[in-house]
């Protein structure tokens, strides 16, 4: 396989990341475009690249830490995120907070890395990374609760789901397992947050369900599917918070934190 093909094959993944990280779709791609315009113009980094996934997410990482301020402003001035006041809201909380801690916790479960292996992305030592990720999962149990809907036509994982979500102290607003039936929750109470799959029982969509919610009220939402590659594609705009299944639930866990700190209020989209 050839760089360009190796590094093609994780760029979805990593411009996922790129976007839990910094919580716009248009901010995380312009820290992928700039990690990818670093590597053309360095030799010995893109030789570097044919190291797999690792080097590609050291690499996105220096780019990240050294240039967030300034690529903030950027797209604060031009709007090109089209998130509003959400993405305004969202990058002026970044500035004012190192997320390491969020960043550890993402590389080691949405991303699936080791922490040791989180660790080299991070030039941090194992411990060190260990440590962000516990102070990740202590921020995370003080968040402020909220109601979650959950669109789900699995009933084990939805139950799963249950689970966690009330064992991280929100409540349940409700569950539902077609279109139809997410209209029906909504109408009967407005949740906070909403954790959706994308195919659903009756062969309705879970895309369709959000838009429905997103039409009448701002929420967060986390699409949780077995086909993360059909939201991947950069045809149209993709959600920030995607979970991949089979998930762990420290994954779920770290999408909610994402989300409610973010306070996103619909999947963002392009200028």
């Amino acid at each position: 396989m050839s760089l360009s093909e190796q590094v093609a094959a994780n760029l979805p993944f990593l411009r996922r990341y790129a976007r839990a990280l910094t919580g716009s779709q248009a901010t995380g791609d312009a820290f992928v475009r700039a990690t990818l315009e670093a590597a053309l113009a360095d030799s010995d980094l893109k030789q570097s690249l044919e190291g797999g996934r690792i080097p590609l997410y050291r690499a996105f990482n220096k780019v990240w830490s050294t240039g967030f301020l300034d690529v903030a402003a950027t797209d604060r001035a031009s709007g090109a995120s089209g998130g509003g006041e959400h993405e305004t809201g969202a990058q002026d909380r970044l500035s004012a907070i190192t997320p390491l801690n969020r960043q550890a916790l993402l590389l080691t479960t949405l991303e699936d890395f080791t922490p040791a292996q989180a660790g080299q992305i991070m030039d941090l030592e194992t411990g060190e990374v260990e440590q962000l990720v516990a102070e990740a999962i202590a921020e995370i149990d003080r968040e402020q609760a909220t109601s979650v809907l959950i669109i789900e036509d699995e009933p084990l994982i939805s139950m799963q789901l249950e689970d966690l979500v009330s064992s991280l102290g929100h409540e349940i607003a409700g569950t539902a397992a077609t279109r139809t039936q997410a209209q029906e929750a909504v109408a009967e109470k407005t949740p906070g947050l909403v954790l959706a799959d994308i195919q659903l029982a009756d062969g309705s969509s879970g895309l369709d369900a959000v838009d429905d919610i997103l039409a009448i009220t701002s929420v967060p939402v986390i699409f949780i599917t077995a086909y993360p590659e059909r939201l991947l594609t950069g045809d149209r705009p993709e959600p920030t918070y995607l979970v991949t299944k089979p998930f762990q639930e420290q994954t779920v866990r770290a999408a909610i934190s994402q989300a409610l700190f973010f306070g996103s209020s619909r999947p963002l989209e392009d200028g």
